[in-house]
């Protein structure tokens, strides 16, 4: 009668340990999807940070020739004035692609006017957005969303009539 019981206990921790494994088939993809928005909505507000922090240092170089930085970790520590200034607290990373650096937008002096993701992932907001200062157009992937100042984009696309192709790399 013993050797009966045992096998029961054995058979019964099979099954839970199978409901438990389909539970966390069925639960996956819910918690994948809410990490990946979580990641989007951080790329968004990163992204955010980096445009504003180039608009700043372009806005408070001295002398009338407004220039953009060199690297990024000029938006960290800007010593081209008197005092130490920082446009940013740290170079945050890539929420899509952590391990991996952002990809600049760069003018024909070679100076960053804007960053954007290298992940080639799906976004799931694929329409355009605007969120305050912050202007993306619609994208197939993350690496579509360019952020740059708005300003810049508002002069670019003035300046260029008819010719959306162009970006300014």
């Amino acid at each position: 009668m013993r050797s009966i019981e045992r096998g029961f206990t054995f058979i019964a921790v099979l099954v839970l340990l199978a409901l438990c494994g389909l539970a966390l088939a069925a639960v996956g993809p819910a918690w994948s999807a809410r990490s990946q928005r979580d990641r989007e909505e951080d790329l968004l507000r990163v992204g955010a940070l980096y445009a504003r922090a180039i608009a700043e240092y372009r806005d408070m170089s001295p002398g009338t020739a407004k220039v953009y930085p060199d690297s990024l970790d000029s938006l960290v520590l800007d010593t081209r004035l008197v005092g130490v200034t920082r446009h940013l607290r740290k170079l945050y990373p890539d929420p899509m692609n952590p391990g991996r650096p952002w990809g600049l937008l760069k003018d024909e002096a070679e100076h960053i006017v804007g960053v954007y993701s290298l992940s080639a992932q799906k976004p799931f907001r694929q329409q355009a957005l605007t969120r305050g200062p912050l202007k993306l157009a619609a994208a197939q992937h993350y690496s579509d969303w360019k952020f740059r100042p708005r300003e810049l984009i508002t002069a670019t696309a003035a300046s260029v009539p008819g010719n959306t192709s162009r970006q300014i790399q």
